[in-house]
Parts: C-alpha cells; structure tokens; sequence
C-alpha cells in the first residue's frame, strides 16, 4: 500500500515515523509519503490561503494550492484515492478503515486554518473522513490516526499476523469491543484474575471472550441513549 499526505507540516509526523508497526510495515514494502503544500504552491512567498468570500474570521486554504500539490504529486497519471480530513466527514470505523486498506493508494488531506476552500471537497477529494465531533488546530492528528489505523492493518506491521484479527469493532468479533485482558501477577491487592483464564480451557476461554465483547457492547448502547 501507498499512502501520502499533504500538509503544511511534514515535521509533525516525524515522531509517528518512528513507530514499530509503522517501520514494520514500511520494510515490508508499503510506502509513507509527505507532501508539503508550499512546495508546489503557485503563489509568492508560500503562501497557501486566503480570507473568505462574504467575510468572516480566519483563512481558507486555497483550492488553487491543493489542486497545485495533487498535480505536482500526480501529473496527468492515475490518483490515488483522495480523502480530506474534516470534523464533518463520516466518522472513521473499522469497516471504513477495512474498505480503505484495501486501496493500493490513498492519499490523505489536512486541512489548517478554518479549512478548504469548498471546491476541494467538491472536485478534489473522493471523500471525507472524521474523528469525532470536534474542531483540531489541523488535519496532522487525524491523518496521524487514519494511517496508524491503516497501516497496523497491513500484513506485518505487528509482527504477528494474528495480532490484529480480534481487535475491537473487527469482524471476528462481529463488531464489538474487545474483551478485557489480564497477565501476571494472577491476584494483585485482592484483585484477581478470572478463574476461567487460568483454566486451560480453551473453548470456555473463547466463550467466556464472546460474552465479555456482548457485554461491553450492551454497555455502550445504554452509554449512547
């Protein structure tokens, strides 16, 4: 997989470059690309925005600089699937990050100031995503989010290939939350572990996961009302 991302600030992804699962993915052939606005922006002195039409407090990034970045990057040749990144976007699940993984390319847009000029939404990006219902100082964190979530997925990037099968909201546990889990030591100030978990059963230790997910799940409905 290829995923980029365009921003005005590369640098604040240094540190998410230096993940494991990341690195692991990353030497298993798949591809992290930055692309910085201002490098291809066709206006002086880098910049990148401008004030509202019809007023307002903050700027607007330019549709001229996004389209400017996608065909620096791009060219006239194939383009990846392009999301922005948006507080009012469809909010990012696991079935939406599955769909996306499954893309041999995607390219991610932050947005900083008080966002897009609206024709990038219109006719640059494919689609929008959301991390919540919350306004960022920029797209960085969410597209920091939408790639950790991706990139975890792909083959390799745990270390273990079983590693990310039972997740929550996965398909192998039917979309719910995960079970908790426990390790050493078996009791701490009377606080202890499962019996069922020391069994050796394993049958009753998947059932016992199962029912764990359902209630959690049961929990964050009655959490939601």
């Amino acid at each position: 997989m290829r995923l980029d991302v365009f921003t005005l600030f590369p640098e604040a992804f240094d540190w998410f470059q230096t993940q494991r699962s990341v690195q692991n993915a990353l030497r298993e052939g798949n591809e992290f690309r930055l692309f910085n606005y201002r490098d291809s922006t066709p206006l002086t002195a880098g910049q990148v925005d401008d004030s509202p039409y019809g007023g307002g407090a903050g700027m607007v990034l330019r549709v001229d600089v996004v389209d400017a970045a996608l065909q620096a990057a791009y060219g006239e040749g194939p383009r990846p699937k392009i999301v922005l990144l948006s507080p009012t976007g469809p909010l990012l699940d696991d079935p939406i990050a599955d769909e996306l993984v499954a893309e041999p390319h995607v390219a991610l847009l932050c947005g900083r100031y008080e966002g897009f000029d609206d024709r990038v939404h219109q006719h640059l990006a494919d689609g929008e995503i959301s991390i919540g219902r919350y306004v960022l100082a920029g797209g960085e964190l969410p597209a920091m989010v939408v790639a950790d979530v991706l990139m975890r997925k792909l083959p390799g990037a745990l270390g273990h290939e079983d590693s990310a099968v039972e997740e929550s909201f996965s398909h192998a546990l039917e979309g719910m939350p995960e079970y908790p889990h426990f390790t050493r030591p078996p009791s701490y100030r009377g606080w202890d572990v499962p019996e069922i978990l020391l069994s050796g059963d394993h049958e009753k230790v998947r059932q016992w996961r199962l029912e764990q997910s359902r209630l959690r799940a049961e929990q964050f409905e009655k959490d939601a009302e």
